[in-house]
Formats: structure tokens, C-alpha cells, sequence
């Protein structure tokens, strides 16, 4: 049956099908501070997967039945980061998907483990630059609502990118369109999940 969504989608290739056959049941996480283009990315990249792509901040906001700066006003970051991590347990049983995941949640040991055990996980890693141009154009950043958001920036990436660095796949985010950092993150599973070895690709 025809799907409009499908009409958005950059062209498959034969790889891209076995990747996904690869993957069985697993999702693609992806992981990284706020401004990495983990929301745009994991569109395109589901788009070119078929699979659906899934904003874990959206869960929960649509779980708690409110916004996410107001979960941190009204709540508090401990409970946010509580419902969080259950909004994305439970993502990872619907699986397979593309999932982006908000910037804190990779910090999670526990989420962490259930992304290991039912997922692959790609970093999006950018620089202090990269992130700062494109975090300034928001005002939607509970984390950053400080007397010095660059100070805080840099403060969260040292201690957020050695964690990060766990991740089964690092790919360079960085200023360039969209569809090279989706090339990118597709050679890279492939090579992962063993996709075309036996051809010699």
C-alpha cells in the first residue's frame, strides 16, 4: 500500500536491506549532546532504512503529559532523568527503530546496558563550536539555563564524551548536509553487523 512518508526517503540500496535484516530486532540509537543532529539525522536515516524513526524526548514529553523544561521546573532533573530512562526501556522493546536519545540519557549505567543488549549505538560527536552555533538558536535547553551557558557546554562535554565514547559507533557531526553524515553512519554499521563482507565491499 502506498505510504507518503515513503516519497521523503533517500534512494535504498540492496546493502541498506541487509543491514536491516542484520539488525533483526535491534534499534539504532543515537547518542549525543543537544545540538548534534541526532533529531535530523535519525529521520533521514530511518527514511533510508524504512524504519520509523522515534525522538525519545517526544516520548516523554507526551508521557508526562508536558514539556520537557517544565518536567525540570516543576519536577526536577532527578525525576526527569527517572522517567527517562523507563521511556526508553520501554522504546527499546519496540524495536527495530531509529532512536534518538536526549543528552543525558547515554550517562544512564543502566541505560546504557539495555542499549548494549537490544541496540546499536552510533555518537554523534561535534565540537564546542558546532554545538554552540547550533544550540544558540534554541531556548528550549534546561541544561543550559545558566549565567554562562558555554562555560556549562564545555563543563557537560568533558564529562559526557569519555561515557559517550562507549558508544559502538562514533561518526564526526559536523557542518556538512545531512546525507553525508547518514553515507557515513551506514558504511559504518555495515562494517559492524559484518553487512557485505563476504562480497569483499
Amino acid at each position: 500500500m502506498p505510504d507518503a512518508a515513503l516519497h521523503n526517503k533517500m534512494p535504498a540500496t540492496p546493502q541498506d536491506g541487509a543491514l536491516v535484516s542484520a539488525l533483526g530486532r535491534r534499534s539504532v540509537v543515537l547518542v549525543g549532546m543537544m545540538g548534534a543532529g541526532k533529531s535530523s539525522v535519525g529521520r533521514k536515516l530511518g527514511g533510508r532504512l524504512g524504519l520509523p524513526f522515534v525522538d525519545a524526548d517526544t516520548k516523554i514529553e507526551e508521557a508526562a503529559g508536558m514539556s520537557i523544561p517544565d518536567i525540570f521546573e516543576t519536577r526536577g532533573e532527578a525525576e526527569f532523568r527517572s522517567g527517562e530512562a523507563r521511556v526508553i526501556a520501554r522504546l527499546l522493546d519496540g524495536g527495530p527503530q531509529i532512536l534518538a536519545t536526549g543528552g543525558g540519557a547515554y550517562m544512564n549505567a543502566d541505560t546504557r546496558a539495555l542499549i548494549r543488549s537490544k541496540a546499536v549505538s552510533v555518537w554523534l560527536k561535534a565540537d564546542f563550536d558546532v554545538l554552540m552555533k547550533r544550540i544558540k538558536r534554541r531556548t528550549d535547553r534546561p541544561m543550559l539555563k545558566t549565567a554562562d551557558p558555554a562555560a556549562t557546554l564545555r563543563q557537560l562535554m568533558d564529562v559526557r564524551y569519555p561515557v559517550y565514547a562507549e558508544a559502538d559507533v562514533t561518526i564526526e557531526s559536523r557542518e556538512v548536509l545531512h546525507e553525508i553524515i547518514v553515507e557515513e553512519i551506514l558504511d559504518r554499521l555495515r562494517v559492524l553487523m559484518k553487512v557485505g563482507m563476504e562480497a569483499g565491499s
